[in-house]
């Protein structure tokens, strides 16, 4: 398994060295100030639950949701004691998309929050969904599609993914669209989704070879200032038709991003590695209980006693000595190498934060 994870890391390599220099369009580097979803949120009731629903005495706010909902469709329920474990209390999640128009539908996240087990084959009942500023944008209501499944019998239980949790396509529909004049705007800001001063440059000049003439100007790392040209562009939407899909070549930091849970190791290109040398051996210990059963004589008073007898070895295994790295070693040569020596990714995050912590590591060490 070892070998097949540090293959798969030279594989990873050999396409991230092909693609160095591959260009990225603009909409996939930069987000447009003012053109932005809107998060909302409801507090709705699902019914149709078989069985799996919250129990109303550890969740009282489900039996007066019920309640309040009954008696605005005219049944009265006043004094009455409700027991069901088909209903359950949810929050409703959803995204407006920019330029959202009424009658619209987005699609919502259903989540259990009492302790109902599960949320297969319920229907949620309509639900206003606020925004920040407490408006209702649109009404929720449809049928749960559940992204796990339960299986139970008489002395055991078998969960499979997050049954209490669903998804509703197209189960909200937009009821106010939120008031943006894109049109109206003179100039637009384009924030980078990861700064950086040579990749906004690139953009800048980019935009300005486009129109002909000094239209953007980058203010910073992270953004870059786009004037609405009077010439060439009909419209604000018109001129961010034609820069969207302008290649841009990302340049970024060199990173080394370690996960210690898992064993991952991700690694930029532009790593590199100066002059230095690594030896990488560990310790092997050993520990055998071998315990001695003591007897009295016969015909003698006593009793049997157990004496504990451990044997341990702490044994130095062979360190693996690894050839002299030479300056600007590239990221490839070094997986390379590793791999050819049959260095567990474990061992290598070991080997690369020893050689970060003797300064010869040229990339940014980012350990999770």
């Amino acid at each position: 398994m070892r070998y097949g994870l540090a293959c798969l890391l030279v594989l990873f390599v050999a396409l991230v060295a092909n693609t160095a220099e591959a260009t990225v369009r603009l909409k996939d580097m930069v987000e447009f100030d003012g053109v932005r979803g809107n998060d909302l949120l409801g507090y709705g009731l699902v019914v149709g639950l078989n069985g799996t629903g919250d129990g109303l005495r550890n969740a009282p706010f489900t039996e007066d949701m019920m309640t309040n909902i009954l008696e605005r469709l005219g049944v009265n329920v006043t004094g009455e004691q409700f027991r069901p474990r088909n209903v359950a209390a949810v929050i409703v999640t959803a995204s407006l998309p920019p330029f959202a128009r009424a009658g619209g539908r987005v699609d919502v996240t259903v989540s259990a929050m009492g302790d109902a087990t599960s949320l297969l084959g319920g229907t949620l009942v309509m639900t206003p969904l606020n925004g920040a500023d407490g408006t209702i944008y649109a009404v929720a209501q449809g049928s749960i599609l559940a992204g796990g499944a339960v299986a139970e019998g008489e002395a055991a239980r078998e969960t499979r993914g997050v049954p209490t949790a669903g998804i509703i396509p197209g189960g909200a529909r937009v009821e106010r669209e939120v008031d943006f004049a894109l049109d109206s705007l003179t100039e637009v800001r384009l924030a980078l989704n990861v700064p950086d001063f040579s990749t906004a440059l690139q953009i800048e000049q980019a935009i300005n070879q486009e129109f002909a003439g000094h239209v953007a100007h980058m203010s910073d790392s992270g953004t870059v200032i786009l004037q609405i040209p009077k010439t060439g562009a009909r419209s604000t939407a018109h001129a961010l038709a034609r820069i969207e899909n302008l290649r841009i070549i990302p340049a970024s930091r060199a990173r080394v991003v370690v996960d210690q849970r898992s064993g991952t190791i991700v690694m930029g290109a532009d790593v590199r590695i100066s002059r230095v040398a690594v030896a990488q051996g560990g310790l092997t210990l050993r520990v055998e209980e071998r315990p001695l059963v003591v007897q009295p004589n016969p015909f003698a008073d006593g009793e049997t006693v157990v004496v504990p007898r451990t044997v341990a070895e702490l044994e130095d295994a062979p360190p693996v000595a690894l050839a002299e790295v030479t300056g600007g070693t590239s990221l490839s040569e070094i997986v390379a190498g590793l791999n050819a020596l049959g260095v567990t990714p474990r061992d290598m995050i070991d080997i690369l934060s020893s050689i970060n912590a003797a300064g010869a590591l040229h990339a940014e060490l980012l350990v999770r």
